[in-house]
């Protein structure tokens, strides 16, 4: 190997141990400034510009100033040091609770050290918000345990934790924080209403009513035809045949599976508040669980996406996780359009909107669902009294709480 290859060599190695030392120190100096809180900058800043106004005015009251500032950061920077090896546990009695309800869990902390861990915050973050709590001094081997409530007044997936320890100082200059454990999530179901002595079995399958549409080949018989080049052999009716002379094959009315589908809006613009959009889901979720205990075949479908239905759980997990559509495309037109694409054979659709959709459009797109289907739409609308009329060859009831909705569904299926 040739001198300048070396060279080059020894100044490529110097080159990368450069880069890790580098990377540890700027890691190390990014620690270091987290601890630090905005208000100890503020004083950080204020005792370096009273130390240089002392020297170069002379003052001593500003020099007297500066020490006294600096005393105080030192000696807050001393609660940082300490241990904070807690074990700790988070355990929540309930992880899917309803809106209104409380969410009650607890929080353990042990030290499995041998020595005693000196007093610290522990922060529970909760969705947005946070629980702070204080742990005294615990000695070796001992725990301590913090029960606590989470209030739910809206409708969603809240993240409860990591649990942080915070060990800092009094004044709040300084914080170092130590996270421990994994995020629990708590889901907070929409309120639904049960439909006590009636079924949504409204719907053509096996054991119900026949569609009006023709088959060549289904279970419910129908009449006699003459034989068109196509039919089925296996269909020839041959007694009648024998009969008249000419072949005559069997002719079937269709018959569908129970196959109820929900077509939730999730565009704001088709509701006028956000207590609209939560009564529509709150609809959507109960007309679900009923049609899911009448062991019917579920899809649920909003703009965009279809949501998971095939159990109850799995249904409201769903849909106390969704949110308005952020673009605002695909209106109530769209998604009707979308479920005669996907679900032809629905044999049940209902349309679930909010008030700002006149009855041109829900006209419109009831008249773009699956052909043959029995469709229902179900408008929210805040405080209106319920009501029920007929737009095109769909049933509309109007709801303004979600109270009202079982009594409405009986005059439907009166």
């Amino acid at each position: 190997m040739s001198a300048e290859a070396l060279r080059s060599a020894k100044a490529a190695r110097w080159t990368d141990a450069a880069a890790a030392v580098g990377t540890v120190v700027l890691r190390r100096a990014r620690g270091i400034l987290r601890v630090v809180r905005p208000a100890a900058w503020v004083l950080i800043a204020a005792t370096i510009a009273l130390w240089i106004g002392g020297d170069v005015m002379g003052w001593w009251e500003l020099t007297i100033a500066a020490v006294v500032l600096s005393v105080t950061l030192v000696l807050c920077t001393g609660f940082l040091f300490g241990r904070t090896t807690y074990e700790v546990s988070l355990d929540l009695n309930r992880t899917r609770v309803v809106v209104g309800e409380r969410a009650v869990g607890a929080m353990t902390l042990a030290n499995d050290s041998r020595r005693a861990i000196l007093p610290s915050r522990v922060v529970l973050p909760v969705g947005a918000g946070r629980g702070e709590f204080a742990v005294g001094r615990l000695a070796a081997g001992e725990s301590v345990e913090e029960l606590f409530a989470i209030p739910t007044t809206r409708r969603g997936v809240l993240a409860v934790g990591p649990i942080s320890v915070v060990r800092g100082d009094p004044l709040g200059l300084f914080e170092r924080v130590h996270r421990r454990d994994e995020p629990v999530d708590l889901y907070v179901h929409p309120r639904t209403v049960l439909f006590e002595g009636q079924s949504l079995g409204f719907m053509r399958d096996l054991e119900g009513l026949a569609a009006t549409d023709l088959s060549r080949d289904d279970v419910s018989f129908h009449a006699l035809r003459e034989y068109q080049p196509g039919d089925d052999l296996r269909h020839v009716h041959w007694r009648s045949s024998a009969r008249t002379g000419d072949l005559m094959v069997r002719q079937y009315e269709e018959t569908r599976r129970s196959h109820f589908v929900i077509g939730l809006s999730r565009n704001p613009s088709d509701y006028k508040n956000t207590d609209e959009f939560e009564l529509a889901i709150s609809a959507a979720g109960s007309l679900g669980l009923r049609a899911l205990r009448d062991s019917r075949q579920v899809d649920v479908r909003v703009q965009g996406r279809g949501l998971p239905a095939s159990t109850g759980k799995r249904l409201l997990d769903a849909l106390a996780a969704l949110l308005p559509s952020r673009s605002r495309e695909g209106s109530i037109e769209d998604l009707a359009g979308t479920l005669a694409a996907t679900l032809p054979l629905a044999s049940v659709v209902v349309l679930v909107c909010g008030s700002s959709v006149d009855p041109t459009r829900l006209r419109l797109a009831c008249a773009r669902l699956p052909f043959g289907a029995r469709v229902l739409a179900v408008v929210a609308q805040s405080g209106a009294a319920p009501a029920l009329r007929r737009i095109g060859d769909a049933n509309v009831v109007t709801v303004g709480a979600l109270e009202q909705l079982p009594a409405a569904l009986r005059k439907v299926l009166a």
